[in-house]
């Protein structure tokens, strides 16, 4: 079930397959011509439609119950039986009742590429201002800079990369202070990216004594390119080299010959391939798909000292990411977070990233409708899977308490409460498996899936 489905539309199965989910397919999303997703016109009708939708599921948790009922008597005739057995217009105002912010004027740090475009649409597209926001969106010049302005309280909360707050929480590269992500910023999203004097390098087992760069050293693409490269039989830490970069510095170190390739956002891999400095190796999907990138994160102090500021600034990047999910609103959103105040990039870039109909710079051009995706909720197995890497590459000496870190600073609990509240479908559990390159990955299990690997960093 998609975590943004609508149970008072009678044609949607909640179980749909393609990534708006209306439909049973992405190949059946892209033939449709109309599309009923819309943003909601009102506050009064926001919180209506989440009462409403909340009634509907329990009373019709199975589709075709609650898809039969609704065919028969018609959405708006369900909704006034509805309200004879439930106080809806009651219930309504109750929720829209909730605590006041205790700040309304924030800032939120951001990285200029579109793992953060939740946070930067949400902006320009009066998401904040829907909850009784007023937020400030800064742009930023890289992760230590982001990371150290949240802490020092220039800002209240950030854009950070999925890794960043466990290692600020366990005082990782800085002092140990308590952080938390109630939601994360994109699935998927990156590539591997190398320089175009290297088309003939397509084998990794060549890539002896390159340079690659990196975001930072606590962040998905530090060891998802890890992975890669050992999965492929090279020691990252001794075959080649890791140089941090701010993303937005990337290009300019490829085309001055500085690195040979670079893991990074779309965005700025799509603008290397623009430049015509570089070509797409391959998406961070075809090393895990599905896996997490960035986050939306914030201290603890802020979450206990402005707990309905932080809820509503929670409820707008939900809210913006369920917009964001949807695929016929991705050409605005690339419209919306293209100026120079925030992602500085072509439209043409960001809709190739969006979109995913993309120039892979070899000549082609390919298409991949979960190239990058949004879906907010902060899988806890997600936090362990980091935490093994950390401990597997060194960052992390001793033993570690896996489940307790994840449950920490992953906020599974309350983002599912969240989103029930308004109206969405969070997951039953907090862990899942999955698989990167292949290898099954059982969160329950974690210092074994440490052991399992060959190439790693001694204890």
């Amino acid at each position: 079930m998609s975590t943004f489905d609508n149970p008072f539309d009678p044609d949607r199965n909640l179980r749909a397959g393609c990534v708006c989910g209306q439909h049973q397919s992405a190949a059946e999303h892209e033939q449709a011509t109309a599309m009923r997703c819309a943003p909601v016109e009102s506050e009064e009708k926001r919180y209506e439609g989440v009462v409403a939708s909340a009634v509907m599921r329990a009373m019709f948790p199975q589709d075709v119950a609650r898809r039969a009922f609704l065919k028969s008597v018609g959405a708006s005739t369900a909704l006034a039986a509805l309200s004879q057995f439930f106080p809806i217009q009651a219930a309504t105002e109750v929720f829209a009742q909730a605590g006041a912010p205790e700040k309304k004027d924030l800032k939120v740090g951001f990285i200029p590429i579109t793992c953060a475009t939740p946070i930067i649409m949400a902006a320009p597209m009066g998401f904040y201002s829907k909850h009784g926001l007023n937020v400030e969106v800064v742009k930023t010049a890289g992760w230590a800079v982001i990371r150290d302005k949240t802490i020092n309280k220039e800002y209240d909360a950030a854009h950070m990369l999925a890794p960043m707050p466990i290692a600020i929480s366990l005082g990782l590269g800085a002092n140990a202070i308590p952080f938390a992500v109630p939601a994360i910023e994109n699935i998927n999203g990156q590539g591997i990216v190398l320089a175009t004097k290297h088309k003939d390098k397509r084998d990794p087992k060549d890539w002896k004594g390159l340079k690659f760069a990196i975001p930072f050293d606590y962040s998905m693409h530090n060891y998802l390119l890890r992975y890669y490269l050992a999965e492929h039989g090279l020691d990252p830490d001794t075959d080649v080299q890791l140089r941090s970069v701010p993303p937005p510095e990337m290009v300019a170190n490829l085309r001055a010959d500085n690195i040979d390739g670079f893991l990074a956002p779309d965005n700025i891999c799509q603008r290397a391939i623009y430049d015509g400095v570089g070509f797409m190796h391959l998406l961070s999907k075809e090393i895990w798909d599905g896996h997490p990138c960035c986050s939306f994160a914030a201290s603890r102090e802020f979450i206990t000292t402005a707990p309905n500021s932080f809820a509503a600034l929670t409820r707008a990047i939900v809210d913006a990411t369920a917009y964001a999910s949807k695929a016929e609103n991705r050409k605005q959103i690339a419209e919306a977070i293209a100026p120079a105040n925030y992602i500085n990039a072509p439209v043409t870039v960001l809709e190739q990233v969006l979109t995913g109909t993309y120039a892979d710079g070899l000549g082609g051009v390919k298409t991949d409708a979960k190239r990058v995706d949004f879906d907010p909720f902060p899988w806890q197995s997600f936090a362990v899977w980091m935490l093994t890497q950390m401990k597997r590459w060194g960052q992390i000496k001793g033993d570690v308490d896996y489940k307790a870190v994840a449950e920490q600073v992953y906020l599974a609990t309350d983002t599912k409460k969240l989103m029930t509240e308004m109206g969405l479908s969070p997951p039953a559990s907090a862990y899942k498996s999955f698989a990167v390159m292949g290898k099954t990955f059982d969160p329950a299990k974690p210092e074994d899936y440490v052991a399992s690997f060959k190439i790693r960093k001694a204890s």
